[in-house]
């Protein structure tokens, strides 16, 4: 697009969905949202740099093929079930520790880790497909 006003405010948008996806990823596994809402997010934002800027520019952005980040995030989404049956309960049964850091409790569980191996399947995934799109439509 060649809009001098969207290249301009592109970077700004960008910027607030990844940071709202972030957001959105990590308060999902104990309220509403998670890894599938929040890579969707992402992929917007993705989608927005690549209109205003060219794929390839998304392409360098992201320095990993987008079926690479899929791939790591279905492996991680599956090692986070397969944890459970390490310490024998069922698959996909979520598990918690609580380190203390700097005196405070943090609450960490496989569920997140879940939670964010969703959130790179989706980005990986979708990404591609509409990286895909978007140079078909630039020919």
């Amino acid at each position: 697009m060649k809009s001098l006003i969207f290249r301009t405010i592109a970077p700004v948008i960008v910027s607030v969905m990844v940071l709202f996806s972030i957001f959105v990823l990590l308060r999902g596994h104990n309220e509403p949202g998670g890894g599938f809402i929040g890579g969707l997010i992402a992929v917007a934002a993705l989608s927005i740099y690549g209109i205003a800027f060219g794929v390839e520019t998304v392409r360098r952005a992201i320095v990993f093929h987008p079926l690479s980040v899929a791939g790591a995030g279905l492996l991680l989404a599956t090692l986070s079930g397969l944890l459970s049956m390490v310490f024998h309960v069922p698959f996909m049964t979520g598990l918690w520790v609580y380190p203390v850091v700097f005196g405070q409790e943090i609450p960490l569980s496989s569920v997140m880790t879940f939670d964010i191996g969703v959130y790179l399947v989706v980005v990986g995934a979708v990404t591609s497909i509409a990286l895909s799109l978007e140079e078909r439509g630039e020919d």
